[in-house]
């Protein structure tokens, strides 16, 4: 496929979940593993876009490419935002999990739980980008 190049701006969610449903049609995946993948995406994009441009005063652009073989679906996400680490997050969202329900805080636990829905995730830092990569296995 190719790449999709997109502001990063809370109004280019909906073409970012397009373009994951896309892949993820193309890769033949089935209707939970495309829910599980689109919403992992859904929210390490609304956490660049929140996070990495807006609560920074930055403006960018949001790279989407997936690499589609015989036995997994790859989505790549870059940016330019300031960096968003989601292990940073997920770390203190595993230590919510341990407490009781009541002394949590609401909300919070989207990171991890998209973290979880997918077979691989990464992040790394190149050079001034963010990238996250999403591993599903066909």
């Amino acid at each position: 496929m190719t790449t999709l190049t997109l502001p990063g701006t809370l109004d280019s969610l909906g073409a970012i979940a397009k373009y994951v449903m896309e892949a993820a049609q193309t890769a033949g995946l089935d209707k939970k593993a495309t829910y599980k993948l689109r919403l992992a995406v859904d929210e390490i994009a609304s956490n660049i876009i929140i996070h990495g441009y807006e609560e920074a005063h930055l403006e960018g652009k949001i790279d989407l490419s997936a690499d589609i073989d015989e036995s997994r679906l790859t989505i790549i996400i870059e940016d330019t935002g300031a960096k968003y680490d989601p292990y940073e997050t997920v770390a203190v969202e595993e230590e919510q999990l341990k407490k009781p329900l009541d002394e949590r805080p609401i909300g919070g636990l989207g990171v991890y739980l998209a973290i979880q829905g997918v077979d691989k995730y990464l992040f790394e830092r190149v050079g001034n980008r963010n990238r996250n990569i999403f591993i599903v296995n066909c």
